[in-house]
């Protein structure tokens, strides 16, 4: 599905949309991971979503929410009749894209608003500008498939070294020292990345920099840079691709790992002990992030260089991008009301099954008190 531009209009109308939301999601998405979709909508996280009184909402972007986002809007809409929300899961340099040509009213991303985006935003969000609103994070896994090779630990620099081609084959010396009890093959390595602008890319990148600077010369972008490797559009992509071929490696959000059964690389980060992705262990991580954001913008910067027993430092935060004035009147009480419910407790919870992380509570509450005053 291809939204059009519509003349600085913030959604698109009821008329526009000639299908359900259901089937709109999953004709738009890129990705095809639908397992977290089936979740069941609880009878709590019902009770405590104050609906709007109905409407449709357009939103698009980043794949890495796709999956949260799927079963946020299946328990919205089971619990507010007359409501559609279309959450097309495209990539996080759509999802702005979009947004600033006003084609949706919500974008997901899972890097802040460029200076030069808010800038552009400004021609959308008439008084007002768009905001970064933090609101689901988890970690991104390095996920591979090698045969035999179970627990496999990597290092930042080695990491940096086979995303950028500087390591080729499974048994490099690197490799090895890492994994000294591991039958590691002579084979090549293929590596992975997004052929889209993507945050998670703009993450990996960003945790090289702090982290392995030398060995990844490049500034991090939501474009990759590295060479060599292999491409492919989304995270449900080149988790399709890591499952289907044996000496691949490749980066992608801890769910789309689960859904396809593949094996995950534990992070050497200088702490006693490896540390694998888990909710659990991003959440420890993310709880060191502050808010960097000014004004209304909540914008934060994570440690990608801690070393805190069981942090797993490789993750991202993914935000819900609106107006913070200037949002359009007649989607403006169905993107609060719906942004109200994931930024709410039930919202939050449960999603740690699906591979998120929750957000930390004093970040939490500012998101809401944030949301509170979208005009």
């Amino acid at each position: 599905m291809k939204l059009s531009r519509n003349s600085g209009l913030r959604a698109l109308t009821v008329g526009a949309v000639a299908v359900s939301s259901a089937l709109v999601l999953t004709a738009c998405g890129s990705d095809n991971n639908t397992s977290p979709g089936d979740a069941k909508t609880s009878d709590a996280a019902k009770s405590s979503i104050a609906c709007a009184k109905g409407g449709q909402l357009l939103a698009s972007g980043s794949s890495a929410q796709k999956n949260a986002m799927d079963v946020w809007v299946k328990n919205y809409m089971a619990a507010c009749p007359g409501t559609n929300i279309n959450y097309k899961s495209s990539s996080s340099g759509e999802g702005v894209t979009q947004f600033n040509q006003g084609a949706v009213s919500i974008a997901g991303s899972d890097s802040p608003l460029k200076p030069e985006e808010v800038t552009a935003s400004k021609t959308i969000c008439k008084g007002g500008q768009g905001i970064d609103l933090p609101m689901v994070g988890g970690p991104i896994a390095i996920g591979y498939h090698l045969p035999g090779v179970d627990n496999l630990v990597l290092d930042a620099p080695t990491l940096a070294k086979i995303f950028n081609s500087t390591i080729t084959k499974w048994d490099d010396e690197a490799i090895k020292k890492l994994n000294p009890t591991a039958k590691l093959p002579s084979s090549n390595i293929q590596a992975f990345h997004r052929s889209t602008d993507s945050g998670t890319t703009d993450n990996l990148t960003k945790y090289f920099n702090a982290t392995a600077k030398a060995e990844w010369p490049y500034e991090h972008a939501k474009a990759w840079k590295g060479k060599g490797g292999q491409s492919a559009p989304g995270s449900a992509d080149i988790a399709s691709n890591v499952k289907q071929a044996e000496g691949t490696i490749g980066y992608f959000e801890l769910s789309f790992a689960t859904a396809n059964n593949l094996q995950t690389v534990k992070l050497a980060t200088g702490a006693a002990a490896p540390v694998a992705a888990s909710s659990e262990n991003a959440s420890k991580a993310i709880a060191e992030a502050k808010v960097t954001g000014t004004g209304t913008d909540l914008s934060l910067k994570l440690a990608y260089d801690t070393k805190a027993e069981g942090a797993y430092p490789l993750a991202l935060v993914t935000y819900e991008i609106a107006c913070d004035k200037g949002n359009k009147a007649d989607t403006l009480e169905l993107a609060k009301s719906f942004l109200t419910y994931i930024a709410s407790e039930d919202g939050q919870k449960g999603l740690s099954g699906i591979g998120y992380a929750p957000l930390p509570t004093e970040i939490a509450t500012k998101v809401r008190a944030q949301i509170a005053t979208l005009s």
